[in-house]
């Protein structure tokens, strides 16, 4: 009996990302193609410099490419407008920042509930959902905490609840340990891990070689702007 094939979430097709920079272009993403299937934990790997950081704007929509295409579900999203491009983003697809990114103002439960505000989801809602990812991230009594008031792996479990609130299909993590230590990195990647066995598709960009063989099915190693290899085996 034939496998049934894997339903493809992401597909870059030829991008390029170029930037003027005086009389010089910078070519920072030069040409790459690569495709996300459904549950891949997908790594980008490169040293600083690689253009791995605008490889993971491109593929979590939050630059547009120079030339070639970017499809999320079948669809080419590469000249949608920011409007459009904010709607997709919100509904299909979580982001972890090495920075966090917390809004220091608002209390961890507010920053979890923040994405779902912009997607239309009452106040009840919100609330009922905020607090089912705090537990998830065992942080149900923090919720009334402000970020400064939180460790770093806290703020990064706090940061991962945001990324879940819209329920999106796709993860995009990146560096998600970088200001973290090991140990509490490895917690981390521990919940990553564990999206994923739940059927997210976890996408995570990192320059540390052992992360990426470690977690990941699928490898791009990304050198000067072009992958130069990929390494692993797309799941069936």
């Amino acid at each position: 009996m034939k496998k049934k094939a894997k339903k493809e979430i992401i597909h870059l097709k030829n991008v390029s990302k170029h930037y003027h920079m005086g009389n010089s272009i910078v070519r920072a993403v030069d040409g790459i193609t690569l495709s996300v299937n459904k549950g891949d934990f997908v790594a980008i790997m490169g040293p600083s410099g690689s253009g791995k950081s605008t490889a993971m704007n491109l593929i979590g929509s939050l630059d547009m490419p120079t030339k070639g295409a970017v499809y999320l579900d079948k669809e080419n999203i590469s000249w949608f407008d920011e409007s459009d491009l904010s709607q997709v983003r919100g509904q299909k697809i979580g982001f972890i920042f090495q920075q966090f990114n917390l809004i220091s103002n608002l209390t961890v439960k507010e920053n979890v509930m923040l994405p779902m505000d912009f997607q239309g989801a009452s106040k009840e809602e919100r609330e009922e959902i905020a607090e089912e990812l705090l537990e998830k991230v065992n942080l149900g009594d923090r919720a009334n905490f402000y970020p400064n008031q939180l460790s770093g792996g806290q703020q990064q479990r706090v940061a991962i609840a945001r990324a879940l609130a819209n329920d999106p299909e796709v993860i995009l993590a990146d560096e998600p340990t970088g200001n973290l230590d090991t140990k509490t990195g490895e917690k981390v990647l521990d919940f990553l891990k564990a999206l994923n066995k739940e059927g997210k598709t976890i996408i995570m960009v990192t320059h540390d070689q052992d992360l990426a063989k470690e977690h990941a099915n699928v490898v791009y190693w990304l050198k000067d702007g072009k992958i130069s290899k990929v390494t692993g085996k797309k799941r069936e």
